[in-house]
């Protein structure tokens, strides 16, 4: 395969790289760890900083352009900043690093990140009501992040996305007052269909709040206009308050609306496993690949298979369908 061409065997290309950098949260959302305290993997089967910077590397040689990290709550590895400024190196190549919160640490920490070289932040929010930010998330925290958004912005990590996981009977009367927010504060609001990736493995479709129905609770009160933007690879369909006022919306509904098509993405978990799609069963061992000593060669051949095998689609609509034995706590969003 042509280096700087990785695709997979549909033709799509792959350009976006999803790194979990740990399975720690601490946070215990009820659509993820509905049990309590997940099973952390051994320190020694995670990835060290350098594993993560060498095979980032490989990647973007081989195409990838963004760089999402994740976790698990990825500001609980230790020197966060010093990943960022490894991957940060990686640029002009490397055109976007990101990173995905809870928002805890960001509070006196988001100069930092942006210091040492992250370009933007996502935000999960899933309530403004404090009562119901406690049961969903399970710790009574929405002040602090609330802060910490505000940090993020005067850090410059813009632009700003605020990431609502939409789940029939929890959140979904929230859906017009997070439209609010995102006119009042300028923020891009992301809305997420609840989708089958609980530790509980009790995710049931009766408690999918489809895109649709997101976009028709907004326009109740705030009429939207397709943005003049081609979707490609994004995962959301984006819209423009009517009315000119500031902020966006984007509506993310994998389990009505499949956008599997055009999926870019690839995932590498904080144990060194790369995930061809978020609801994949099978995983494919990097870390094994590189701790024992493969060529840098050797590691490329092994990613270029691994994508080839990259599944069409997920199967969350096939009556067959199985949910993924790890959770997003593992996995990486």
């Amino acid at each position: 395969m042509t280096p700087g061409l990785l695709k997979d065997s549909y033709g799509r290309a792959i350009r976006d790289l999803r790194v979990s950098l740990t399975d720690r949260c601490n946070f215990r959302c009820f659509y993820c760890l509905p049990h309590g305290e997940p099973p952390i993997a051994p320190k020694e089967q995670m990835l060290s900083y350098e594993e993560i910077e060498y095979v980032s590397d490989i990647f973007v040689s081989l195409g990838i352009e963004k760089i999402r990290l994740t976790g698990g709550e990825p500001m609980m590895r230790r020197d966060i900043e010093t990943i960022i400024r490894k991957l940060a190196a990686l640029k002009p190549a490397l055109h976007d690093l990101a990173l995905t919160t809870n928002g805890y640490f960001l509070p006196g920490r988001a100069a930092a990140l942006k210091a040492a070289g992250l370009d933007r932040i996502t935000v999960s929010l899933d309530s403004l009501r404090p009562e119901t930010f406690r049961q969903m998330t399970g710790v009574d925290v929405l002040a602090r992040v609330l802060e910490g958004i505000e940090a993020a912005r005067d850090a410059g990590l813009s632009p700003i996305k605020i990431n609502a996981v939409i789940v029939r009977g929890h959140n979904d009367a929230e859906v017009a007052d997070f439209a609010r927010f995102a006119r009042e504060h300028d923020l891009s609001m992301r809305f997420i269909e609840f989708m089958p990736l609980d530790s509980g493995h009790e995710w049931s479709r009766a408690d999918v709040f489809s895109g649709r129905e997101i976009r028709a609770a907004i326009e109740e009160h705030f009429p939207l206009a397709p943005l003049p933007v081609r979707r490609g690879a994004e995962t959301s369909a984006r819209y423009r308050f009517a009315d000119g006022a500031p902020g966006e919306i984007g509506i993310i509904a994998p389990v009505t609306e499949p956008f599997c098509g055009a999926c870019s993405r690839i995932r590498l978990t904080a144990d060194g496993q790369i995930r061809t799609c978020l609801f994949s069963t099978v995983e494919h061992s990097l870390r094994d690949v590189i701790r024992r000593g493969a060529t840098r060669a050797e590691t490329v051949e092994y990613i270029e298979s691994v994508v080839l095998k990259k599944e069409p689609r997920h199967y969350i609509n096939d009556p067959d369908f199985l949910q993924p034995a790890r959770t997003m706590s593992f996995i990486g969003g």
